[in-house]
């Protein structure tokens, strides 16, 4: 009886396509590589405000909540708080957003939308739903909405094992205690 063919046996770029094969089909990486064209149509949409995802967020957050501290920003919209920084300065050395001293803590600093970055937010509203339009556009109908439950849902379970989790709700109750 012939023995049945092993991966060993087979030529080495049989058995790297097959390894990269598995590497494509893994959760992670397709992940991964959504979030990567996720971000290019996001900045293709919105280039003429050169503006990111989380400094869309950040505004939104914002404008939500004005007088939003950063550490509750970066509750409510789940990024990490040590790079958020970073976020804050360039949304203010871009005037679309201030930072004014707490009432209570002079060195606990409050976030505020500008006129200038409320506007600019106005504005980058229906770029960033077309980018969000162009990232599903492939997919029928039924399929984006089932595809858009779905990542709700792992994102949801998963929030826990995330280094940035999103406690919006906390954030928001502390904000409403401390007003």
């Amino acid at each position: 009886m012939p023995r049945k063919p092993k991966m060993e046996d087979a030529p080495p770029s049989a058995s790297l396509a097959a390894a990269m094969d598995h590497v494509y089909a893994m959760p992670g990486h397709l992940f991964r590589r959504m979030q990567q064209i996720a971000v290019a149509v996001f900045m293709e949409e919105c280039k003429a405000y050169d503006m990111t995802p989380v400094q869309y967020a950040a505004l939104v957050a914002i404008r939500a909540h004005p007088g939003i501290d950063a550490t509750r920003l970066s509750a409510v919209i789940a990024f990490d708080r040590s790079t958020l920084g970073s976020v804050i300065e360039r949304l203010e050395s871009k005037g679309l957003l201030e930072r004014k001293a707490g009432a209570g803590d002079k060195r606990v600093k409050l976030l505020h939308l500008t006129t200038p970055g409320a506007a600019e937010l106005r504005e980058v509203e229906p770029l960033v739903a077309q980018a969000q339009l162009r990232m599903l556009q492939p997919l029928k109908p039924a399929d984006r909405k089932t595809l858009l439950a779905l990542m709700a849902q792992l994102v949801d379970l998963n929030n826990d094992a995330s280094r940035a989790p999103l406690r919006a709700e906390d954030a928001i109750q502390h904000l409403h205690k401390s007003k």
